[in-house]
């Protein structure tokens, strides 16, 4: 057996949900139904899930400031480079701090980052050899 090539729910341990929660619905996301204590919103093919830092570190089995946050980023690809602009300052109206502001990169994309409120960093990228299917999936080659 072994294991697919698939990350099915990509969970945030964040401090405080209800501040979290507002942010991602301000960048426009709608919430999914959920069971108490975790607030979900469905992904193109995966769930992202919000729960209680603390009770996600209890869930591990270790102390909450061993957990971290910053040290990966999680990323949205657009199919145009003017989209990276517009979400960053969507990002920022909505409570984000800017890490970088848009711009080219050395690999011919175009990308900047911020930090959601709950302190875990995104990435906004345009990929050009990567161009999005219609539904909006992202694959490293492109559809």
């Amino acid at each position: 057996m072994t294991m697919e090539q698939r990350v099915s729910l990509i969970t945030l341990g964040v401090a405080d949900m209800v501040k979290s929660a507002a942010f991602y619905e301000a960048l426009g996301w709608q919430r999914a139904k959920s069971p108490d204590g975790v607030i979900a919103f469905d992904l193109i093919s995966q769930t992202l899930g919000l729960y209680p830092l603390d009770r996600l570190a209890e869930d591990i089995g270790l102390p909450a400031e061993a957990l971290g946050t910053g040290a990966m980023t999680l990323s949205h690809n657009t199919r145009t480079v003017a989209e990276v602009d517009r979400l960053l300052l969507l990002a920022e109206e909505a409570g984000a701090e800017i890490l970088r502001p848009g711009g080219e990169v050395f690999w011919g994309g175009y990308i900047g980052y911020f930090r959601a409120p709950d302190g875990h960093v995104w990435e906004v990228a345009h990929n050009p050899f990567s161009p999005l299917s219609p539904d909006g999936a992202f694959r490293w080659n492109g559809y």
